[in-house]
């Protein structure tokens, strides 16, 4: 077993060009999700012996994709025999200034850590009042998804990726509004995840105290209710962290640039998995509330769809 994964791991330059290649077709895989009737998590979750605890079905189906990332870069590194790497600073990561090209790569990839940091610990464990049974085929076919993207762009970020100066210097104006971008989608991620968590929160506390009224003092667990969220873009759409991440990813790509085909096909593969899924829970909100209620709200695109 340990010399199959050191066939692997790294990858070469082959090795990693071929799995970049096999993952640029994966959105042609997440159309199949067109024809599914529901995805099994969230609201959609059923009742079934193959179901996981939802709080850590997001965990270990998050966590493998920044972990994969920084393992694959180390190794690429060490492969290639570069002698520095980037040094780690958060506060880079959120405040951009003029840098060489290694600090630079070292801010692509907080960015990336940020991100999965959220997803994957603190939304789910820590922000998430509540979390809905996911099956696990969800959780592996995330967890497969998410150790090819991260070794996608760890290879590409560890030095199969470009490297020079030049490359960046030449391009500083559309890192610097990738970044813009990027922050800008992952505040209205966050933003919109916790309008949808307040509401959760706010019936629990109406739950409770239902339940203190009336006396029932055996009541353990929250029954969940759906509402209408209200604030920010949930006035024009119904899934705008959706929305919002396909702007954070968009930025990401633009940080890269052209050349970095692995950011490209993630955000393509975020739209390929997420748009379906927007367009059948705008269903779903239809048959909960009623077209009255939904009004004009278009799924995922102000005014469009």
């Amino acid at each position: 077993m340990t010399t199959l994964l050191s066939s692997f791991f790294p990858p070469s330059r082959e090795q990693w060009q071929l799995l970049v290649w096999g993952f640029s077709f994966m959105p042609y895989v997440t159309g199949a999700l067109w024809f599914r009737p529901v995805i099994l998590m969230g609201k959609n979750s059923v009742t079934s012996r193959l179901n996981i605890n939802g709080r850590f079905g997001w965990f270990i189906m998050e966590v493998p994709g920044f972990i994969t990332m920084w393992a694959v870069l180390f190794g690429v590194k060490q492969q290639l025999g570069i002698e520095t790497l980037p040094r780690m600073n958060y506060l880079m990561a959120t405040i951009y200034v003029r840098c060489d090209v290694t600090q630079l790569s070292e801010r692509i990839l907080i960015l990336q850590t940020i991100h999965y940091i959220y997803r994957s610990i603190l939304s789910p464990i820590f922000l998430a009042p509540s979390v809905s049974p996911m099956h696990v085929s969800v959780a592996a076919s995330a967890v497969v998804f998410n150790l090819v993207n991260g070794a996608s762009l760890g290879g590409w970020l560890g030095g199969y990726g470009p490297i020079t100066n030049e490359y960046w210097s030449s391009r500083m104006i559309l890192v610097q509004l990738g970044l813009g971008l990027w922050i800008a989608g992952f505040a209205g991620n966050i933003y919109h995840d916790d309008e949808l968590r307040a509401l959760r929160r706010k019936s629990a506390r109406e739950q409770a105290a239902k339940a203190e009224k009336e006396g029932d003092k055996q009541k353990t667990s929250v029954k969940k209710i759906y509402k209408i969220p209200q604030a920010g873009l949930f006035q024009y759409i119904l899934y705008p962290h959706y929305f919002c991440e396909w702007f954070e990813w968009a930025g990401y790509w633009m940080i890269g640039g052209p050349s970095c085909v692995p950011a490209k096909s993630f955000l393509l593969n975020e739209i390929g998995t997420m748009l379906p899924q927007a367009v059948l829970g705008k269903k779903w909100y239809i048959e909960k509330f009623g077209k009255e209620k939904i009004g004009d709200r278009k799924a995922i695109i102000p005014c469009i769809l």
